[in-house]
């Protein structure tokens, strides 16, 4: 599966632009401000429905415009799928394939997968718990579609309850059949996604380790340990123990939305004792540990996006890289990159085709 056309209609900083990539290496050139990061992230959003850098879709369409469109075809073997992605201001995003408008925006994600690498990822290391939750919630709803389903209803279901609970606080009020009503399905959902994410990190953690091992010559051993208050013998009764709690917060306290990854290298936190160059190890074996994950389970290699990695890691780990995309480990690739010469002199002995694109120029 790859993406063979592109064509973008006020979406952030590009007017008008029409792209037609090659199956395998795309390497986007040019200065720094030139809409190479905004082009990878038009593909992220065509396949993910979202873009990769912020969660508000306004912000996506070009300054002074009312909408963007994106409108791109897929190629797997010999059958093409057209997707079309638009936004209206003030209006609800509309994703089409095909020119069939889709029931549910969740029916697309999973169906053309993408693994983007970009210079923040190591902010799963440096960051609170939140941003590495949303890294494998993405991981997962990519995966498996009855995930992505569960998860969102969770996560409507919680903020109904924190609306109510802020209700009943303003109210100095409290309704607890009204509250019960949400309770077991909020229990029931996070019993579901629980159990999930530990068959998921049983499958993840083999590959992950792999890809750290392959990127580093280094003999620590790392690990991702998944924390969860829902692990305990009882968690609905728990979970009901904490409602003076709830009502105090005004907030549910406990639940899914509360699950950590701790990262360790050698039994110590990666963000204390790791190495710039661990870090950078550590989370690039996170994505390539995913892709591999998608690749299987979706019989497809998935679109990998770089985002100005040259200038991010060091010849070792670019030398990896292109290993992976020289052994025909990796399908589609975009790279970006503000330094052509330097792009040509890395891939010019890559066997598999590679095509350059002078953006902004």
């Amino acid at each position: 599966m790859w993406l063979e056309k592109l064509h973008l209609t006020y979406f952030k900083s590009y007017e008008e632009g029409s792209f037609t990539f090659g199956a395998h290496v795309n390497c986007l050139v040019g200065e720094n401000g030139s809409g190479k990061t905004n082009l990878l992230d038009a593909i992220y959003f065509l396949a993910l429905t979202k873009s990769s850098l912020h969660n508000l879709d306004a912000l996506n369409i070009r300054h002074d415009n009312d909408f963007f469109v994106l409108d791109g075809v897929f190629k797997e073997e010999e059958k093409r799928t057209q997707i079309t992605c638009s936004l209206q201001r003030g209006q609800r995003k509309v994703v089409m394939a095909d020119k069939k408008a889709y029931d549910r925006l969740s029916d697309h994600i999973g169906r053309f997968p993408v693994v983007l690498i970009a210079p923040d990822d190591t902010d799963l290391v440096r960051e609170g718990s939140e941003i590495r939750r949303r890294f494998f919630d993405g991981v997962l709803s990519q995966l498996t579609p009855s995930y992505l389903e569960d998860f969102l209803q969770y996560n409507r279901i919680l903020n109904q309850r924190n609306g109510l609970l802020k209700l009943f606080a303003e109210r100095n009020y409290l309704d607890e059949d009204l509250l019960e009503t949400y309770n077991d399905p909020l229990i029931e959902l996070a019993l579901r996604i629980h159990t999930q994410r530990e068959t998921f990190m049983e499958r993840f953690m083999p590959l992950f380790r792999k890809y750290y091992a392959f990127l580093s010559s280094e003999k620590e051993q790392v690990n991702v340990i998944y924390e969860s208050e829902v692990a305990t013998a009882d968690f609905p009764g728990e979970f009901r123990k904490h409602r003076s709690r709830d009502l105090h917060a005004q907030r549910t306290v406990k639940g899914i939305h509360k699950d950590e990854y701790t990262f360790e290298i050698d039994g110590v936190a990666l963000k204390k004792f790791g190495s710039q160059g661990q870090q950078k190890s550590f989370v690039i074996a996170l994505k390539l540990a995913q892709y591999e994950l998608l690749a299987v389970e979706k019989e497809t290699r998935p679109i990998l996006l770089l985002d100005d990695i040259f200038d991010k890691l060091d010849d070792k780990r670019i030398h990896k890289l292109i290993e992976l995309i020289d052994d025909g480990s990796l399908g589609q690739v975009f790279i970006t990159d503000a330094r052509p010469e330097r792009s040509q002199r890395i891939l010019e002995k890559v066997q598999a085709e590679v095509r350059f694109f002078e953006i902004g120029g």
